[in-house]
């Protein structure tokens, strides 16, 4: 754990030799691991070019494409390398917000798409909850049960990550509820004010979350949400507790006093908030946390704020929830986020999609409905989407990339803080837990317009929270890739210090 912690907080000095290999044992992680992938990018036009631009305008005769970068050949874009319509090639650091595990067009992939054994279960998509194909419960064990949490022995399939965290928190209101009734039937009065929306068939009852959180943009998932005004504004929401989450001050190593008081600060913020809640006869049943804040700017904890929150959970008897959407597969060279912190026992559940290719959560036994149709949709997830699932885990445990990951992390790490430390009145704060790297422009203009003249100089990049950059690759980035986005990154923050 110290050493992880010294990778994050690591004094940022200029090093010689900072891009060298190091020693055979990593030798794999160092050259490009797809030998279809081309050499490095390809810039032919501006971004959007010329055909993006006029199949923008296309779309946005039928939606609204505020949103769209630019369109994309899926056909010609080969494992770290996405390639748009107007013939260019860039190196994907941002990966379809995190969602791509073992780059594109992996040949595993395609091969599973046209093994004959597998053809039904694409063309007839199954409503799992009341019809599941034959092979459904070999696919969840071996593409979910074999890489979940320890204790974690039950799993629900969803669709995407916020029905994930709106089922997750169905859940933890049944088992409360039940656990309330202390094994009194469901009354008759409870089934007609349930169907009014009335107490006590729905009653007023809270989870608490964390500002800068963002869980989801269904209207359960918004209730626990505290970032990015777009996704709430004009929307009626739950009065939901919410307290504060750590600030912490970079490097951690020299901060390690005044982090920790910030993070009993926060952790007796929930405190107050439950007890608050409790008050207005709102209980809290129970927190929802991500490992790292992503969309509210990749912001970190330490294991001690972690622990901590754990121990309140089990003090006030309420499920602690982990949202592992965007961390979980990998990225942070664990499989799950949460591992890095060294929790006493398991969340009680852990929510996941992205990189994991279908949604859905891993919960503790005493969380599973009781009833039929609680936690259920038409298709609960797509089995199809174990079926890659499985040839994602089988590859991530045969070619060991949870170990590239923190290699390639560690050293994408050292070069960030090796610019930073260049370039101190531009960037600051760089962090990072295996891949899943970021650091702070000086503002969100500045931001925006490096990540504009990177894309042009062939990388694409993500960002979050206030003027964030964030690296969310795939599994298979290698040192050779982190060369050819440094050379880039150093070049653009360059042409802002002249």
């Amino acid at each position: 754990m110290a050493a992880l912690w010294s990778t994050i907080s690591r004094v940022c000095t200029v090093t010689q030799g900072l891009r060298r290999y190091g020693s055979p044992a990593v030798a794999k992680m160092v050259m490009k691991s797809d030998p279809f992938e081309p050499d490095g990018p390809i810039v032919n036009t501006e971004i959007p070019g010329p055909m993006s631009r006029q199949l923008i305008a296309e779309l946005d005769t039928i939606q609204n494409t505020k949103a769209v970068h630019f369109f994309v050949d899926y056909e010609r874009s080969q494992g770290n390398y996405l390639a748009d319509v107007d013939g260019n090639v860039l190196l994907d650091l941002y990966t379809q917000i995190a969602s791509v595990p073992i780059g594109y067009n992996h040949p595993r992939l395609l091969n599973a798409l046209t093994k004959e054994e597998n053809r039904a279960t694409f063309v007839n998509r199954p409503a799992l909850g009341v019809y599941p194909p034959r092979d459904f419960n070999a696919r969840l064990k071996n593409a979910l049960l074999s890489v979940a949490p320890p204790g974690l022995n039950q799993v629900q399939t969803m669709a995407c990550g916020a029905c994930s965290v709106e089922h997750s928190q169905k859940a933890m209101f049944i088992a409360y509820q039940r656990r309330r009734r202390n094994g009194r039937p469901i009354s008759k009065e409870e089934i007609q004010t349930c169907l009014e929306g009335k107490e006590p068939g729905c009653p007023n009852l809270s989870v608490l979350s964390f500002k800068n959180g963002l869980h989801g943009r269904t209207m359960g998932a918004l209730g626990v949400t505290h970032a990015k005004w777009p996704l709430k504004l004009d929307f009626p929401v739950p009065d939901w507790p919410y307290a504060s989450f750590p600030t912490l001050k970079y490097p951690l190593d020299q901060f390690i006093r005044e982090n920790r008081i910030e993070e009993n600060r926060c952790l007796e913020e929930v405190r107050e908030r439950i007890h608050a809640w409790d008050k207005r006869s709102c209980p809290v049943v129970g927190i929802i946390v991500e490992p790292i804040q992503s969309e509210g700017g990749d912001n970190h904890a330490t294991s001690y704020f972690f622990q901590g929150l754990q121990d309140i959970a089990k003090e006030y008897e309420i499920p602690l929830m982990m949202d592992e959407v965007q961390t979980g597969c990998g990225s942070t060279g664990k499989f799950w986020a949460h591992e890095h912190w060294n929790l006493k026992d398991s969340p009680d559940i852990v929510c996941f999609s992205k990189k994991m290719l279908t949604g859905g959560f891993f919960f503790k036994d005493h969380l599973r409905p009781e009833e039929g149709h609680r936690i259920f949709n038409t298709w609960l997830g797509d089995p199809s989407k174990l079926i890659f699932l499985e040839e994602v885990v089988n590859l991530i445990k045969e070619e060991g990339l949870l170990e590239r990951v923190e290699d390639t992390g560690s050293y994408l790490l050292s070069g960030l803080c090796d610019i930073q430390e260049k370039y101190p009145g531009l960037l600051s704060r760089a962090r990072g837990v295996g891949t899943y790297c970021s650091v702070d422009v000086k503002d969100a203009e500045t931001r925006d317009t490096i990540l504009y003249r990177l894309r042009h100089k062939g990388v694409n990049l993500g960002s979050c929270g206030i003027s964030t950059i964030r690296f969310r690759p795939t599994l298979l980035l290698c040192r050779y890739h982190v060369d050819i986005f440094l050379d880039a990154f150093d070049s653009v923050i360059a042409e802002f210090d002249r």
